[in-house]
This record gives C-alpha cells, sequence and structure tokens, in this order.
C-alpha cells in the first residue's frame, strides 16, 4: 500500500508533529509512506517531501490573508483564528498523489491546499482521508468554535469578523465546503476525538460525511514511568508536585488565569494540603509578571525541546494538569499519563477520551475552581500504580497501535474503491 501524507509543514505545530509520526508508524508497519509538505526543517528524513515555492507559496498566503483582512473590518486581532482554504497550491498531479493509493491530508491551512485542489485530488477517484484536528472541518472558517454554534446551521454573523451579516465570509466558505463534501464519495473523515466527532455530527456541514475516530499517535513506547527523585527543580523532597505545560502557558485557551485560581483557593482553604505541594510548569509565557500570582511552591522551567526532556518532567512528578478551557485531544494529558502521572483536568474537549473520572484520572466540573482542586487532592492520595497509566496509555495512543487504525481503515476503504457494492 502507498500511502502520502499531505500537512503544511513536518515541524510546526501539533498537526505537523502527529503527521511525521504517523508516517513513520506507517513505514514501521511496512506502508510505503511518504509525508509531502510545504515547509520542511526534518531534512534528516528522506521520506519527507517539500513542494515549497517561495513564490507560490507567498502569494498564496497573502492572498487568504488579504481577503480576511478586507472582511474582518481592517483588524488584525482575528487574523490567524481563521482560515479559508480559497488560495492554495494544486497538487493533484505530484509524483507522490498520483502514485498513491491512498491521500491522507491533515492540516492544509494558511495557502498549503486549497478547497478547488482538494476538489481536485478527490477527483483522481482514490480514497482521500481527512484528518480533523480542531473543528476547522465543520465550521465555516474558524478552528475553534467555543461557545458559538452558528455551525450548527449555517454559519454567517461571524464574531471573528465582527460581521452582523448573514451571507458573510463564513456563510460563503462554508457553502464551499459543502459543495465539496457532497461531491466525493471517496472524501473519508477521521476525527482525533469523540468530542471533535460530536461536533462535527451536530454541525449542518457534516451531519452525513462518513466519519471514523483515531485518534493522533504519540511516542509513548518510549516513556520511562518510574518516580524520579524529588532531587531537581528546586523541589523539596518528600513534595507531591503537579506539572502543567503549554507551547504557550498563557495562551487565553490554556486557562492560566484558572490554574491561578486553583493555587490560592488551595493555599485559602486548603493551607495543610499546600504544603505538600510544589508546581512544575513549562513553555513559554507571554506575560511572565503571572507567575508571582500562583500560591503554591512552583518552578518555572521554561520552553522545553524533545520528548525525553518531556518525559524527564514529568517523571518528577505525580499529578498532570491541564485546565484549557478547550481541547480537541489534549497530548500533554496523555504525555503526563504515559509518564506514570495522574491526570487532573476540565472535560469540554477530547479529555474523555484519555481520563475515565475517578478511575484513571479526575475530570472536573467546567471551570469550577473549587472541584479541581478537589481533584487534585483525590490524584495525590488516589494511589493509582504508574505502570497501569502508562500501560492504558501505550494500548491506546502508541504510535504501532494508531498506525494499525489508519491500515485498517485504508484497507477497507480500497476495497470499497474496488467494490463500490460493499460501501454501506
Amino acid at each position: 500500500m502507498k500511502v502520502v501524507i499531505i500537512n503544511k509543514s513536518d515541524s510546526v505545530g501539533g498537526a505537523a508533529v502527529v503527521s511525521l509520526r504517523l508516517m513513520k508508524a506507517l513505514r514501521s508497519a511496512r506502508v510505503d509512506a511518504w509525508l509531502l509538505v510545504v515547509d520542511s526543517n526534518d531534512t534528516s528524513d528522506g521520506h519527507v517531501c517539500s513542494y515549497s515555492s517561495t513564490i507560490a507559496d507567498k502569494a498564496a498566503f497573502l492572498a487568504e490573508r488579504a481577503q480576511i483582512f478586507l472582511n474582518n473590518g481592517f483588524s488584525r486581532e482575528n487574523l490567524f483564528k481563521v482560515d479559508t482554504a480559497r488560495f492554495g497550491r494544486d497538487l493533484s498531479q505530484h509524483p507522490l498523489v498520483r502514485d498513491a493509493d491512498v491521500v491522507i491530508l491533515a492540516w492544509i491551512n494558511q495557502g498549503a491546499l486549497s478547497l478547488k485542489s482538494i476538489d481536485r485530488i478527490c477527483a483522481l477517484g482514490k480514497p482521500v482521508v481527512w484528518v480533523m484536528h480542531d473543528m476547522w472541518n465543520c465550521t465555516g472558517i474558524c478552528h475553534h468554535a467555543y461557545d458559538c454554534r452558528r455551525y450548527k446551521d449555517k454559519c454567517g454573523n461571524c464574531r471573528y469578523l465582527k460581521s452582523h451579516r448573514r451571507n458573510d465570509l463564513s456563510y460563503f466558505t462554508l457553502l464551499r465546503k459543502r459543495a465539496l463534501y457532497e461531491s466525493h464519495r471517496n472524501l473519508f473523515f477521521v476525527a482525533v476525538s469523540n468530542w471533535l466527532a460530536f461536533r462535527c455530527r451536530e454541525s449542518t456541514l457534516m451531519e452525513n460525511s462518513r466519519m471514523e475516530i483515531i485518534p493522533n499517535a504519540f511516542p509513548v513506547e518510549a516513556f520511562g514511568c518510574e518516580r524520579l527523585p524529588d532531587d531537581a527543580f528546586g523541589v523539596k523532597p518528600g513534595s507531591k508536585v503537579l506539572a502543567m505545560g503549554a507551547a504557550r502557558l498563557d495562551d487565553t485557551v490554556k486557562g492560566f488565569d484558572v490554574l491561578i485560581k486553583v493555587t490560592k483557593h488551595i493555599a485559602e482553604n486548603k493551607p495543610e494540603l499546600a504544603g505538600r505541594l510544589h508546581l512544575l510548569l513549562y513553555g513559554s509565557i507571554r506575560n511572565a509578571s503571572l507567575l508571582s500570582s500562583i500560591a503554591i511552591p512552583y518552578t518555572f522551567i521554561g520552553t522545553v525541546n524533545g520528548m525525553d526532556n518531556i518525559n524527564n518532567i514529568y517523571r518528577h512528578a505525580d499529578v498532570v494538569l491541564s485546565t484549557s478551557l478547550y481541547e480537541t485531544l489534549p497530548g500533554t494529558l496523555i504525555e503526563g499519563q504515559a509518564s506514570g502521572c495522574v491526570p487532573v483536568t476540565f472535560g469540554n474537549g477530547g479529555q474523555a477520551d484519555i481520563v475515565d473520572h475517578k478511575r484513571n484520572g479526575y475530570i472536573a466540573r467546567y471551570i469550577d475552581v473549587a472541584d479541581f482542586a478537589q481533584g487534585i487532592e483525590w490524584a495525590i492520595d488516589a494511589g493509582i500504580r504508574r505502570n497501569a497509566l502508562h500501560n492504558e496509555v501505550q494500548q491506546r495512543f502508541s504510535a504501532s497501535a494508531v498506525a494499525q487504525s489508519y491500515i485498517e481503515l485504508c484497507s477497507r476503504l480500497l476495497n470499497v474503491n474496488k467494490n463500490p457494492a460493499s460501501d454501506n
């Protein structure tokens, strides 16, 4: 079987990381898999191919931003929170696409592919699998709808455009997506979590689309889970260590303000517990002054690169936290759990695909500071074996397990392509 995965990049962004990981896992399973990208930084892998053309790529990128800029009242505020896929490269005649048995699309925005170019790929007649890493496929133009539910109808009146018109850019983009989806029976979607699949099913755009749920792959096989001693990061021996990380900790969606409130609640209402805790934070932070508001002992590690270093942090911890307001499939919870940490999180997203409440972690009531603090207290006393947490995650999210799910899906779709009568 020959498979080509198309993504904007091979290294920048979560979709890039998991797409490269999936390609490598498929090759380990003897699939002739390639990753086709605009931006290639992993030059060490000979199966990553770049179709970059500086002038064409910049033109597509700038043309799309200009269209959005014109439609949002010349505001830079939400300029990169939406995409239209109006402009992009045509890869339908690229040798890797022409030779592939199955084409897998990942994150294709910001000028990588246009809806028209995807239409041309689908017109080749081979199975096309579109992996959804956020809500963009089921909305008009946004990647996360948050509390907006207009995607359940036909979008319009888009707040990212500061629009009060039903027939705005979000509405017309949704119609273009609908035309694409309805034109090709060989187009199949993969949602990376049950939460995302549910959101897609309730949208007017994707309610009838063919879809399967396959999580992102994580290198959990290589993660150690034995607890390392409290001899690093300034942790007082005997502490119960909490860990939380993000690309940018004070990104609004990560709920850093909620984390601060949780620490203050513990310090004010559970002083004995506060004295037992130490918080490890990793990732960048734009407003470093926020750190001074944390009310329990903490260590800010800063930006961390490489899975070995991330694994090392979690092996010095007992609990992994996520205060994110929305998450499609929170990788930090999977990485923390693979390292032996008990997860505590809110549940507005794909967290329930990872955490079984009060069995292998704690799902707190949404933005309930007191309940999140209660979850931390439960987690540090739960007595869950670290290797049990690791083994459970490995069975579900390891690269080899996820690759096998894709192999089974692609084989099934190829069979349907050869025998259309078998498509039920």
